[in-house]
């Protein structure tokens, strides 16, 4: 079977530069039509400032594969030209554009709009595949040929995966967290002024915390006829912007239902391999990497290991007064938590029958 047919909308933003490099060279996506606000003929023109700056702000090249893909506005756009979307743009904009993409072809999308629908699985690769029955659902309450299915806020993703193996293993009773998440985790729109963030840390990030508390619930929770049961889990948070420009860190306690030694919560972590032997492209050869240097993890040394795709955990501990554990993660906001973990989930529904 040959590659399946790609677009990429809102392909010059940084959530869209990150589907451009996650797609590129990829063995079952072929990316043939990029979607912008205007038509401007090519993606490497698309990316073009009327100054002669260029708009590509990752570390990497713009993929010679990526250069010369065609660009139409979203009005000139025909999704069923294509087999599979990804979506990088505002949730705003996703509320008019995404139930219009849904009707014929299967969504990828970073942004918000579709996540706290009933008939919507909120789906992190490896944490909760079996929510992924609920398409059906959703194309047949919407009378959809297509689907649209959102990955989670990138906060949340780092703390569902750690999560889930305990959850699983030892039950979860109650989670606080403490987050301190990158500055690329705002974007450039309306992003965080330099004169801000610089030598200090923004203690609040306006709606993030509520996302949290709601879509944890959501990914950890049951599937029931036609919805998710949320898990029966207390959570609350706080979260914070720091001077890093990539990698969300956060400071994790966790009270489990059944007490284990540090030992067993240990080996659940390092151990919880949910691709059983899965070939997926993006997937990292480890999902979660435990370590015993009390100074690891750090977002500049680790959040690019498994290609962007491992999470770190770091300093776990015994926590006395939840009952539990404690631990340190870096996830890769923009990576895991974005553009790579949606092409991801992409490949996880092809595996599975979805496309």
């Amino acid at each position: 079977m040959g590659r399946l047919k790609a677009a990429i909308v809102g392909a010059t933003g940084m959530a869209g530069q990150q589907f451009a490099l996650a797609l590129s060279g990829h063995p079952q996506f072929e990316v043939v039509r990029m979607v912008t606000s205007r038509t401007v003929g090519t993606y490497k023109e698309a990316l073009l400032e009327a100054s002669g700056a260029s708009r590509w702000t990752q570390s990497s090249p713009v993929p010679d594969d990526m250069k010369d893909v065609p660009v139409l506005s979203s009005k000139e756009f025909q999704p069923e030209s294509v087999d599979v979307i990804f979506t990088a743009i505002e949730s705003d904009l996703a509320k008019e554009l995404e139930p219009r993409f849904g009707e014929t072809t299967p969504t990828f999308s970073t942004a918000s709009a579709f996540r706290y629908y009933d008939d919507t699985p909120l789906l992190i690769t490896g944490v909760n595949d079996d929510h992924a029955r609920l398409i059906e659902k959703q194309r047949q309450n919407r009378g959809w040929k297509g689907y649209v299915l959102p990955v989670p806020n990138c906060t949340v993703t780092g703390l569902a995966i750690t999560l889930k193996p305990l959850h699983e293993r030892f039950g979860v009773d109650s989670v606080l967290m403490v987050s301190m998440q990158s500055v690329s985790g705002a974007g450039r729109s309306p992003g965080v002024r330099t004169l801000d963030i610089l030598d200090n840390i923004i203690p609040y990030i306006p709606s993030e915390e509520g996302k949290v508390r709601k879509e944890l619930l959501k990914i950890l929770g049951s599937r029931e006829e036609g919805s998710i049961r949320g898990a029966d889990v207390r959570v609350n948070c706080i979260c914070t912007r720091a001077n890093v420009l990539d990698g969300h860190t956060e400071s994790v306690f966790v009270g489990l239902k059944r007490k284990a030694p540090l030992a067993e919560v240990r080996r659940a972590l390092e151990e919880y391999d949910p691709f059983g032997g899965i070939a997926l492209h993006s997937a990292p050869d480890r999902f979660i990497r435990v370590f015993d240097d009390p100074y690891r993890p750090q977002p500049r040394l680790d959040r690019e290991l498994g290609g962007g795709m491992t999470t770190s955990v770091g300093r776990l501990e015994e926590e006395p007064v939840l009952g539990g554990v404690k631990y340190v993660l870096v996830s890769h906001n923009t990576k895991m938590g974005a553009g790579k973990g949606a092409v991801l989930l992409a490949e996880s529904m092809l595996a599975q029958g979805y496309l």
